[in-house]
């Protein structure tokens, strides 16, 4: 999996590219969101539009990533999911869990709505 940072203000968007399975990037997103939330940026957008495929540990480690952030009061959330993971995550009600998002404005306008 390859990953790449931005930031748009205060939100910081992981831009997420390939797989996300065991000891194929579970490790990078684990270690991207830790780093991320060390820093002290707890509002979090996974861009997802050019993820193909994500099994069990990938699933593990999106939950954990939630977690890591919902822990220090931030805020995690999905953009642009192919219709392969969208359906995984709708198979396993993990989309009742993630905040998911079509598009990158409405993903960032969705943090100001929610810090009033």
């Amino acid at each position: 999996m390859k990953l790449a940072q931005r930031q748009s203000g205060d939100i910081t968007i992981l831009d997420l590219q390939g797989k996300i399975r065991f000891a194929d990037g579970d490790e990078e997103l684990r270690e991207a969101i830790d780093k991320t939330v060390a820093s002290g940026h707890v509002k979090l957008i996974l861009n997802m539009a050019e993820v193909s495929y994500v099994d069990s540990a990938g699933l593990s480690e999106l939950v954990r990533s939630y977690v890591t952030v919902s822990k220090k009061s931030g805020r995690l959330v999905l953009l642009d999911l192919t219709h392969k993971v969208q359906d995984i995550l709708t198979i396993t009600k993990l989309l009742t869990v993630f905040e998911a998002y079509e598009s990158e404005e409405a993903a960032v306008r969705s943090f100001a709505a929610t810090a009033k």
